[in-house]
């Protein structure tokens, strides 16, 4: 929804705000995603709009006042109220799709007001809700921790604005977004390199999880055919509807947002999730090491660059020549995270720290997790105890390039990332 300047927004706004919230004279308008096969209507988008005529008439106008106001979950909690209210009733009780827009700080800081919105829609409503690309990078470990809570109340997850940031797409196999929407600008430059990368990172990820990608901005019948050379499976735009107040015929395909909980693997470890049919080795310290730098400079050849996850056990086996190695790793990648007990907040320039408790069975593990859009690798070792130099230390192991597997390891990271 783009970037807020509060310095722009008037008092006058801010009061016409109070006016608006408190007359309750928000409205929807209904967007619908259309099968870009077969042409059917299948789920609508609540677009939210302000008085007619006024100055806080775009959403853009309302959220810079209601940030400006510090009411930002005021406004989402009217608009959430109105898109489910319409969706009750202008379906006139045919279930319906509906996908609703979340800022991300109302995700990590007011998800309460989300789900009191939620519990209180009708029966033949199904939800998917929308979330920025923005907001992983802000906060990957609340962002994750929201939409497990969010599917859990059953809706399904939407990234939207895929494609702003195109080094972000090592956090999508994180989220597991049900829906993927691929930002309008992509439809402009199908021919740019750059794109294609995008659109290539967005269908392998789809392949492999299942999920819906969609076109956004789609006007004329040359757009629709863009659309299909990105790989969209959904159209939105004008080419059939600018957004009206009602909700049209529509084909209920619930099957294609059903939300997919990543569940367990958020309270495991790295090694627990290994299970069974896999193959452990035993080895010493020293020769894990140059797997692990090895993982390390994947990371960083990597064409589209992923996240890094690290547990060292405990602090004092982040040395210097490692501070200087994840120095470079985090002015690089999108997303860098080391573990371990007595872990600073920032162990290095960048580096997100993860004080794990001595108790928590990932203390005596020794983890390096590389994910993203087309990568995937780990090193999952657990020390076996033993005393002696610490090069000579033994650690049962196993090294995988399982993209489930290791997307697992990561979402375990993730969750000792989240503040308890």
């Amino acid at each position: 929804m783009g970037v807020v300047n509060t310095r722009d927004v008037t008092g006058e706004a801010v009061t016409g705000l109070d006016h608006v919230l408190r007359d309750g004279r928000l409205h929807c308008v209904y967007q619908p995603f259309v099968d870009v096969d077969s042409g059917a209507v299948v789920a609508f988008e609540a677009l939210l709009r302000g008085p007619e005529g006024s100055g806080l008439h775009s959403p853009m106008a309302l959220l810079d006042a209601a940030r400006a106001a510090g009411r930002l979950a005021d406004l989402e909690r009217a608009s959430l109220r109105a898109s489910l209210a319409d969706a009750a009733t202008l379906s006139q009780g045919r279930p319906v799709t509906l996908f609703v827009n979340v800022e991300p700080t109302t995700l990590t800081r007011r998800l309460d007001v989300v789900l009191d919105a939620l519990a209180n829609r009708a029966p033949h409503v199904q939800v998917v809700v929308e979330i920025t690309e923005r907001a992983l990078a802000d906060d990957l470990a609340a962002v994750l921790t929201g939409a497990e809570q969010l599917r859990a109340a059953g809706c399904a997850i939407a990234l939207d604005d895929v494609g702003v940031h195109p080094e972000s797409l090592a956090f999508i196999p994180l989220l597991r977004p049900e829906v993927v929407k691929l930002d309008l600008k992509l439809l402009r430059t199908v021919k740019d390199p750059a794109t294609v990368v995008v659109a290539g990172a967005v269908r392998a990820y789809a392949e492999q999880a299942g999920a819906e990608v969609v076109a956004e901005g789609i006007e004329t019948a040359e757009d629709l055919t863009r659309a299909l050379v990105l790989g969209a499976t959904l159209g939105q735009g004008w080419l059939w509807s600018r957004g009206e107040r009602r909700f049209t015929p529509s084909t209920f395909r619930p099957e294609r947002f059903t939300g997919r909980p990543i569940g367990t693997a958020l309270r495991a470890t790295p090694y627990e999730l290994i299970g069974t049919g896999r193959h452990i080795r035993h080895a010493p310290k020293h020769l894990l090491v140059p797997v692990s730098k090895t993982l390390e400079l994947m990371a960083l050849q990597a064409a589209v660059p992923p996240v890094l996850f690290a547990a060292f056990e405990h602090v004092r086996f982040f040395r210097p020549s490692t501070t200087r190695r994840f120095t470079e790793l985090a002015g690089r990648l999108p997303f860098v995270a080391a573990l371990g007990v007595d872990m600073p907040a920032e162990p290095a320039p960048g580096v997100r720290g993860g004080n794990l408790p001595v108790q928590d069975p990932l203390a005596n593990e020794w983890t390096v997790v590389v994910l993203g859009a087309h990568t995937a690798a780990a090193l999952m070792a657990r020390d076996l105890g033993d005393a002696g130099a610490d090069a000579d230390r033994q650690f049962e192991f196993v090294v995988s390039y399982d993209r489930a597997l290791v997307t697992a390891a990561a979402h375990s990271m993730i969750g000792r990332l989240t503040e308890p």
